[in-house]
């Protein structure tokens, strides 16, 4: 085993050290983050730091980076307090990826990438995804360390296939071909290993 030392990473050049730290937590959910400006813009961004926080109610947070540029998803989440989720499949990959350039603000990313706006309730989902989310705006937390932001949103709703959520609510993510990311730009079809039972003392 080699050992990396905080030496070793202060001493990496910038692209090589931000593809090794974010391949540290291993393979993670990426999707497209979709908001519309309050003078109607619409924006779409790539974001690999999805986690889920609870289920009662249904929280889910993502991580912005430090807003030394323009951060055209975070200022339209703060004036609208709404925005979509939306995964990735191997049919819209590079359209989505491409989403993660720094297009201008008045640039949707719709229109740049070929992908199209699904509009219902206030909400811009991606047409083209298999499972997508409208999302409320809860709170913004800072996270000083890294002047980075967590963004902490409620599930409003969720537009899955009916064949895709088991009785149990589970969902096929295998089945719909959800990716997952590391890095800058790689990407990962997930494989169901095993299904094992809750786990419980002496069982």
């Amino acid at each position: 085993m080699k050992t990396i030392t905080l030496a070793d990473l202060a001493a990496m050049e910038k692209l090589a050290r931000v593809q090794f730290a974010s391949s540290l937590p291993g393979v993670k959910p990426v999707c497209l983050v979709g908001t519309r400006a309050a003078a109607g813009r619409t924006n779409l961004a790539p974001f690999s730091s999805v986690v889920h926080l609870g289920s009662k109610p249904a929280l889910l947070g993502m991580v912005t980076r430090p807003d030394t540029v323009e951060r055209h998803t975070l200022s339209n989440i703060i004036e609208t307090g709404v925005y979509t989720l939306n995964h990735l499949h191997r049919g819209i990959l590079e359209a989505a990826h491409q989403c993660a350039a720094r297009y201008p603000r008045e640039q949707s990313e719709f229109d740049a990438t070929g992908l199209t706006a699904h509009e219902q309730d206030g909400f811009v989902f991606v047409a083209e995804s298999r499972l997508r989310m409208g999302m409320k705006l809860v709170d913004i937390l800072p996270i000083e360390a890294n002047n980075t932001r967590l963004i902490i949103g409620a599930v409003q709703c969720v537009q899955v296939p009916a064949a895709s959520v088991s009785e149990d609510g589970s969902i096929d993510l295998p089945g719909l071909g959800i990716l997952g990311s590391t890095a800058l730009d790689t990407y990962f079809e997930p494989v169901e290993v095993a299904r094992l039972p809750y786990a419980k003392p002496n069982s």
